[in-house]
């Protein structure tokens, strides 16, 4: 009996280990079938998402008001029948270059006026119809065109010049951007000028804006013009040269070197505002950017009067038109309203100067700051700042915070950084015979409201407090400036 109970008590200990091998094969078999089942649920997931993500952008593909975008980005070359209002700044430009055709030298040019009034429109135009036309007749025109605004020394535009021809040509730059000379990089150029090109134009945009580093110097601008002027002169360029400067200052020969100017001697052609009539043609040449019936009627003519109210700048038309579109595009909507341009305006009123400044460092908005009370509390309403003014409140400011305080060269570059933005414009100004030079700096919108959102910034916030004491320290520091 005894071994009875002990075969039993051994046989249901086996019984109870091969159940429980049993119920652990099977749990395990089920967590292999749930891992599974959630692989399969997490791919067919991922499948799910990836065919929304392609629907999405099928749906908003098809649903598009626009059918060529680029016709209403503003530095898209157009074909000439698009061009309006501009009849006598193209005939100057076309008679001007001409001569390139006929193996001669054209003459340099200064084109000038307001932001947005052609300027790039009508030389880019004209240059490429002599590209292709030099192309035909087997010769080699080259057009360098560089814009000025983001280079802050002669060597970096130097340097920058090299690469353009470079890349313009298929070939290697030939010299680094640091570590040799200005004059190293002014043979390179000319090296490759001279391979590459039968005849040449230098296209310099915003040419104002090349000022330098030393205030007490010669501008940048000038040094730059006269070598690149008198290059073919000097023999250091082989084929025809010549120089189209273009500025929205009407000043900027006043401040040009004597040398400079007698080498660049340019033929002017002024590029005046558009007006309303004008602005509305430009809109109306552009409207195949759009699919046939997107537009409601009131459209052009409302995007045409906003722009004519800011001072008839055909690029701010045309990224209004855009920015409309692209309004009714992100809705799903199939025709762009007026609500859609009244929208872009506002939103184009805001941002572009207000949520920009929310992300600048702490010293460029203590730069902004001090620059934007200068044009708030000066007693001359509506007047520009001038950088010796600027730079004062800035360091009364700075002292206040006991912040950090920049050189005056800094708090210059600063400021002008913020006319990248649209923030502000800039122009190089003069205070008369052996009283030195200094950058103006004047705001394309409300001074105060920039105030307002930088003292958002806690480190900036008990300048506002002092306002009457900031509003005497301004006009202190006028008075003084305009009495030196």
């Amino acid at each position: 009996m005894a071994g009875s109970d002990q075969d039993g008590a051994d046989q249901s200990t086996l019984d109870e280990g091969t159940s429980s091998t049993s119920d652990g094969q099977q749990l395990e078999s089920a967590r292999e079938d749930a891992a599974g089942d959630s692989s399969q649920h997490q791919g067919s997931t991922e499948e799910s998402a990836q065919r929304s993500i392609r629907d999405m952008l099928d749906d908003e593909g098809d649903a598009s008001v626009f059918v060529n975008r680029d016709l209403v980005e503003p530095d898209t070359i157009i074909d000439e029948e698009r061009i309006v209002g501009r009849d006598d700044q193209l005939e100057s430009v076309v008679s001007f270059l001409k001569p390139t055709l006929q193996g001669n030298r054209p003459p340099n040019m200064l084109l000038y006026g307001p932001a947005g009034t052609g300027k790039s429109l009508i030389i880019g135009a004209v240059t490429q119809q002599i590209i292709e036309l030099c192309q035909s007749k087997g010769e080699r025109f080259g057009v360098v065109d560089i814009n000025c605004q983001p280079i802050n020394t002669l060597d970096q535009a130097v340097y920058e010049l090299v690469q353009t021809v470079a890349q313009d040509v298929g070939t290697e730059v030939g010299v680094p951007e640091t570590g040799v000379s200005t004059k190293r990089k002014y043979r390179r150029l000319y090296e490759l000028i001279n391979e590459h090109y039968d005849s040449v134009i230098f296209i310099l945009d915003e040419i104002d804006l090349l000022v330098g580093r030393r205030e007490n110097d010669e501008p940048a601008y000038s040094k730059l013009l006269y070598q690149l002027s008198r290059a073919s002169n000097t023999n250091e360029i082989e084929g025809r040269v010549s120089v189209a400067a273009l500025t929205n200052d009407p000043k900027f020969m006043e401040d040009i070197d004597g040398r400079a100017e007698s080498s660049f001697n340019p033929r002017d052609v002024y590029f005046p505002d558009y007006d309303a009539t004008q602005l509305r043609e430009i809109l109306e040449n552009r409207r195949d950017a759009f699919r046939q019936d997107a537009l409601e009627d009131d459209v052009i003519p409302l995007v045409a009067a906003f722009a004519a109210q800011s001072h008839g700048d055909a690029r701010k038309a045309i990224d209004l038109f855009r920015g409309a579109g692209d309004l009714a595009d992100e809705r799903g909507d199939e025709v762009v309203t007026e609500d859609h341009v009244r929208e872009s305006q506002e939103e184009i009123d805001k941002d572009r100067s207000l949520k920009l400044v929310e992300g600048l460092t702490t010293q460029k908005k203590i730069s902004l700051y001090a620059t934007a009370a200068v044009a708030y509390h000066s007693n001359r309403t509506g007047s520009s700042v001038p950088s010796p003014v600027g730079f004062k409140v800035y360091q009364w400011v700075t002292n206040e915070l006991d912040a950090d305080q920049m050189t005056r060269e800094t708090y210059v570059k600063y400021v002008k950084e913020l006319s990248t933005y649209g923030l502000i414009s800039t122009s190089r100004k003069s205070r008369g015979r052996g009283g030195g030079m200094y950058m103006e700096f004047t705001f394309t919108g409300d001074p105060e409201a920039m105030m307002t959102r930088i003292v958002d910034d806690t480190r900036l916030g008990g300048i506002a407090q002092q306002e009457e004491l900031l509003s005497s320290v301004v006009n202190a520091q006028l008075k003084e400036f305009h009495e030196g």
